[in-house]
């Protein structure tokens, strides 16, 4: 290590180069480099130049800083290292972290911050700490280990000033990096787990791409030779290599963070299913399988680069499960070591392996066991969100994006995915399907094998693959009826060890199955496992007894129920299976059958009445479910009429009535009795016995029930159902807080209120409505915080709340004084977060289930209306999306965007459909004409252009505006365009010719938004000018103004029915005006920035609005917001006090968006009323708000918080 040493002239020379144990005490800095030729370079010290450079004054700075610490050395890295040798280039690069470690003493030298800089705006700050916090220093990927790796840091202005130390600055440090303080304190780095490590510099930026990886080799406390020239990702996939044979090498290949990740990432484990497959089918016959592995396709998909997806298809009981268990086993066998194998059964009958989101959790946990370092890519979106990210509403948008950044991490060789039985994805198969199309099937690096039945509809997906082989085990017949033979052998061979048979008998029975089975695995397994328990001396009579084909089969396991002793209750149980919406356990099951209910903690009894079900049921554990998805089908289909004498809905309300009458019996208030109001919903542990297994089921699916059994009785007022909702209503809430299954109730809700539209139950009906309400408004909360319902949600609901007037008894007694609420429900539905930028445009799908939103952040997003959860993330954009709107079938999504392009999606998938290419600078508008044909866009290169939306080609470009297009729509019947420019104009087009026919003038400024009335007669627009003009379509004449507006209007809209526009302005508010006397209807107020984009749902019944505050918010457009507050402030609430004699409670304070006492969260406080400053005084708490609002509460001083 070389130093640079001050002489008594105030010069400065190299030292000689100490090495080992000789180094002395030195002192080092960190600064942040200027251009090349500034900076003092180790040739310009040798040769006695470069004082005249910049650089200089910061070496000079660092030895006279020295010099008062009283030390003789220091080490800058502009001048300390001879870079044009190669080797102590690579040497210092590697130990660089070690020499910022082992140094006395660390000066930051920050040449952009002045130690005398004024901020008058900011007072609460320090003169400098505006420029501190903004210094290009925090940005640069060297100083990373520069900060972290010294005990010592001390941080200098430009003028030597010294601003404070890591210690003193550790709060503005951690805020401006996002760097643990504990990390900042000394905390060895290797406590934090390798992707938070990796999350510190992912905004920092290096001069060499290279350098982004090198710098962190510190970090990571690892070595690696520099390859210049080799790019950022392939020096960060060596990296990574390094990371993981470090972890290997010191025992530590999973920390605990990531041991919790890949926990909750685990449902099950596939090689556990893989293995109780095999099990349950008499283990793996290598013959019955081994066919495949020397047929023409499978050899194509193997070994020829461009057919990368397998695809088997076949009928039930053709052996497609096995076949996979062997192609798995033979792949495992024959894969290169650095090679991949995941793969996951999917399992219609267990809840846990049937939806697209378990198939990607499988593989992704595969994946991510055999290759610890792709944990990255999972704990970047799990550090922020937790286990919620797996299993919440969004985790497919989620765990999507993380296996196709798994899939492309360079770090991979190749990969193979197998997956199997896609007809039994129940949930989410369609968006599977479309993955496979669009990612898995396309990656260079991976190989993947599906089976499925014959089903049209997965055919036409995967019709659409273009590098494929398909495998139609119909087509391979003598194949398949040969395995099946070698299975038959097995199977009788089995038996005969089994019961001792003679050998004529093991003939009789091989003869038998050989001549029936008709190449079908499981009707040979139905019956030898039924052969299993019938007397050796009765086999031959019953052998013949079992006729050929499945169906057949089934149908005979039905006659052999109906003729037993307890036909009525086996059947009864056969029903309840085949109606239930997931399997149940056998504790649920004594719940919905009567004869069942003295039995629910006798599992031996219970599994014996199980097993006289014929062959159709199994039990895993304590939980039943079919023994194969071909059985339920059968019962649903031919043995209905036997099943279900009556009708299914009968045996639905059944299970509704059940349902209703044992959650009754067991909900209560606080059923785990939790013992804090604010504690959080991942640190509940369930009781022993857990009230909540026997009714979880019943929590779910009781809605459900109710409308498949079309039973309107109890839906009258003060029925069953509304006496229910009265009593237990929070309880039913809470328990599906605990369940985690909140999003299903608000969807039951939503179910509920849309089967009694059609009936006479006003009572109930709004009873409904406003726990749908009350449930939306505070999902969030209720989700994380089960509690909370009885005190915040209550609290905040507003006075005359049907849900908040018949429970408020249960405000707890220790919340003494209340703030007083607004009266009735306001406008908002409910806030949509997501957006990490401003969201510019939003709108419904014709059948008002999504909403669309586009985002400062590059992004199109899709929610769903009904409970506000992410559907689809559409990326692809390198600008921001100014525009989105739905195709008129709503199958189709277009957006426009600063990159210039115009892009339509696939609104069910998200996937890319088309890139319009033309504009030459901003797209500003895009709309769809109304057949779908046609989409026009409007630029800020000062054209309106028409596209063709299936083949995406140009068909008009439309020019007259003077300035740029902000808004463009077309006509009803699609023969106009209209757009709306900077011109201070709005123009009449026709579509066809593109000719124009009336410019419309009146605005005084831009004109932001444009957009026709239903009938086409008018035309709406909203200008910089903030007013909202009305126009006659017909002859361009004005009809109405419309003021109210305190800024610019962005955006303006047509309700369905015509009477009534809804604009969105820069003065935070949407406004809904009557359109035939411009009067204002209701002001709709909450944003906290901007609304730059509005729209009606096609219903009229809910407006959708984007804000620059980052939210989309749904709101209902029928009522208005009512809110109480204490008037009289014009500005923000600054501070307020008590009178001097009052006394602080120390122990109640609020902190961020709780009330705590204590350490323990009591209160939680809506957006709204989080606090700019507080006070406290004997339990009360006042709160001061930016809106003005001064709030009171009072809470009891007891000890206890008892719920």
């Amino acid at each position: 290590m070389r130093f640079l040493e001050g002489n008594n002239d105030g010069e400065f020379s190299l030292t000689k180069d100490f090495v080992g144990d000789n180094i002395p005490k030195y002192a080092i800095l960190s600064h942040t480099w200027g251009e090349d030729i500034e900076e003092v370079t180790f040739e310009d010290l040798k040769n006695g130049t470069g004082k005249s450079k910049a650089g200089y004054k910061k070496i000079q700075f660092c030895g006279e800083q020295a010099g008062r610490d009283g030390i003789r050395y220091f080490w800058v890295d502009t001048c300390c290292i001879n870079k044009s040798n190669n080797t102590e280039l690579a040497r210092a690069i590697n130990s660089m972290f070690r020499w910022y470690r082992n140094a006395n003493k660390c000066y930051v030298y920050l040449s952009d911050v002045l130690g005398s800089m004024s901020n008058i705006n900011n007072s609460h700050q320090l003169p400098w700490e505006l420029a501190f916090r903004a210094s290009r220093w925090f940005t640069r990927g060297w100083t990373l280990q520069e900060l972290l790796a010294p005990a010592s840091v001390e941080f200098f202005s430009r003028e030597g000033e010294c601003l404070g130390d890591k210690k003193t600055l550790e709060r503005q440090i951690h805020q401006i990096t996002n760097i643990p303080i504990t990390a900042l304190r000394g905390t060895p780095l290797s406590q934090f787990n390798v992707e938070e490590r990796l999350l510190w510099a992912e905004t920092r930026q290096t001069t060499h791409g290279e350098d982004k990886a090198y710098s962190m080799l510190g970090i990571f406390d690892v070595y690696m030779p520099l390859i210049y020239g080799e790019g950022r990702e392939h020096a960060f996939k060596r990296l990574r290599k390094e990371i993981q044979d470090s972890l290997i090498e010191n025992g530590h290949l999973i920390d605990a963070q990531s041991r919790s990740c890949i926990q909750d990432l685990r449902i099950k484990d596939p090689r556990e299913d893989k293995k109780r497959i095999e099990q349950t089918k008499g283990g793996l016959l290598e013959d019955s399988y081994r066919w495949i592995i020397d047929h023409v396709d499978f050899l194509r998909w193997r070994h020829d680069k461009q057919t990368r997806l397998l695809w088997i298809k076949g009928d039930p009981g053709k052996g497609k499960t096995m076949l996979l268990c062997g192609i798995t086993n033979e792949l495992r066998k024959s894969v290169g070591k650095s090679d991949l194998l995941a793969f996951f059964f999917c399992q219609a009958t267990d809840s846990r392996i049937n939806s697209a989101t378990a198939v990607l959790r499988g593989l992704i946990y595969l994946l991510a066991d055999q290759q610890p370092s792709l944990l990255t890519h999972i704990q970047k979106k799990y550090n922020h969100t937790g286990k919620q990210l797996f299993d919440g509403t969004n985790a497919w948008v989620a765990l999507s994006e993380i296996l196709t950044n798994i899939l492309e991490d360079q770090i991979l060789q190749n990969t193979y995915l197998v997956i199997d039985a896609l007809d039994e994805c129940v949930t989410g198969l369609p968006l599977l399907l479309d993955f496979i199309i669009r990612k898995l099937s396309v990656c260079s690096r991976v190989k993947l094998i599906v089976s499925s039945r014959n089903r049209p509809s997965i055919e036409e997906h995967l019709n659409t693959a273009t590098q494929k082989a398909r495998l139609c085990l119909e087509l391979n017949e003598d194949s398949v009826f040969d395995a099946v033979n070698k299975y038959i052998r097995f199977k009788v061979d089995e038996l005969v060890h089994l019961k001792k048979y003679k050998d004529e008998t093991r003939d009789a029975i091989h003869d038998h199955l050989s001549s029936n089975a008709h190449g079908t695995f499981l009707w040979v397994a139905l019956v030898c496992q039924d052969l299993k328990e019938v007397p050796k001396w009765k086999v031959l009579g019953r052998l013949k007894a079992f006729p050929p084909g499945l169906d057949s089969l089934y149908q005979q396991m039905m006659d052999q129920i109906h003729y037993s002793d307890d036909a009525e209750l086996y059947k009864q149980i056969i029903a309840i299976m085949s109606t239930v919406f997931r399997p149940i356990t056998l504790v649920e099951l004594t719940s919905f059958v009567p004869a069942l209910k003295d039995l629910s903690n006798d599992y031996e009894s219970l599994g014996e009445i199980i097993r006289h079900c014929g062959s159709f049921l199994t039990l895993r554990g304590h939980t039943l479910y079919f023994t194969h998805q071909s059985a339920k089908d059968y019962l649903l289909g031919r043995a209905c009429n036997k099943l279900f004498p009556l009708n299914i809905a009968e045996v639905n309300y059944v299970i509704f009535s059940r349902s209703h009458e044992i959650m009754s019996r067991t909900l209560r208030r606080n059923i785990y009795e939790i013992e804090t109001p604010g504690f959080p919903i991942d640190s509940v542990k369930p009781p022993d016995p857990d009230p909540l297994n026997i009714i979880g089921y019943s929590c779910i699916y009781w809605v459900d029930h109710l409308c498949a059994s079309q039973n309107t009785i109890c839906l009258s007022n003060n029925s069953i159902v509304h006496i229910f909702l009265k009593e237990h209503f929070l309880h039913w809430i809470e328990a599906l807080s605990l369940l985690k299954s909140v999003i299903n109730g608000i969807l039951a809700i939503h179910k509920l209120e849309n089967f009694l539209i059609s009936i006479k139950s006003p009572s109930l009906y709004k009873f409904v409505y406003d726990i749908k309400r009350f449930t939306r408004y505070y999902q969030s909360l209720i989700e994380k915080t089960p509690l909370q319902l009885y005190c915040s949600a209550l609290v905040f609901a507003p006075e005359r709340s049907i849900v908040r007037r018949q429970f408020e008894r249960y405000i707890p007694p220790w919340i003494q004084r209340k703030p007083k609420m607004r009266v009735h429900w306001d406008a908002a539905l409910q806030t949509l977060n997501g957006h990490t930028g401003s969201v510019n445009s939003v709108a419904f799908s014709p059948d008002s289930k999504q909403v669309a939103s586009g985002s400062n952040d590059n992004t199109v997003r899709l929610w769903d209306a009904a409970t506000g959860a992410l559907r689809q993330t559409l990326k692809g954009y390198i600008g921001p999306v100014y525009s989105v709107a739905f195709s008129p079938d709503g199958k189709q999504l277009v957006s426009g965007s600063a990159d210039k392009t115009v892009q339509l999606w696939d609104a069910a998938t998200g996937a890319p459909r088309q890139t319009l290419e033309g504009h030459t600078s901003w797209v500003y508008s895009v709309a769809f004409s109304p057949d779908g044909k046609q989409v026009v866009s409007g630029s800020a290169d000062k054209t309106v252009r028409l596209w063709d939306a299936a083949t995406g080609a140009p068909r008009q470009t439309l020019k007259s505006h003077t300035g740029w297009v902000c808004s463009v729509a077309f006509s009803p019947d699609g023969k106009q365009v209209v757009s709306g420019s900077d011109d201070k104009t709005v123009r009449l087009w026709n579509a066809a010719t593109g000719a124009p026919q009336q410019t419309l003038e009146g605005h005084t400024s831009w004109v932001y938004s444009v957009a026709f009335s239903p009938d086409g007669k008018q035309v709406v627009s909203g200008s910089a000018d903030k007013t909202v003009q009305l126009w006659d379509a017909a002859t361009g004449a004005p009809r109405q103004t419309l003021k109210g507006h305190t800024g610019p209007v962005y955006s303006v809209a047509f309700s369905p029915s015509g009477k009534q526009v809804v604009s969105g302005s820069a003065d935070n508010i949407v406004r809904l005006w009557d359109v035939a006397t411009g009067a204002p209807r209701q002001t709709l107020e909450g944003h906290t920035s901007w609304v730059r984009s509005v729209a009606f749902s096609p219903d009229g019944k809910q407006v959708v609005s984007g804000s620059a505050d980052k939210t989309v918010r749904l709101w209902d457009a029928a009522t208005g917001a009512l809110r109480q507050t204490l008037k009289g402030y014009t500005n923000p609430v600054c501070s307020v006090a008590f009178s001097p004699d009052g006394k602080p409670l120390r122990t109640l304070r609020a902190s961020d968006d709780w009330i705590v006492k204590g350490i323990s969260n009591i209160f939680w406080l809506p957006r709204d009323y989080l606090p700019t400053c507080q006070a406290t005084w004997n339990g009360i708490i006042v709160l001061g708000h930016f809106s003005g609002r001064i709030s009171f509460f009072e809470f009891s001083q007891e000890t206890n918080l008892i719920i």
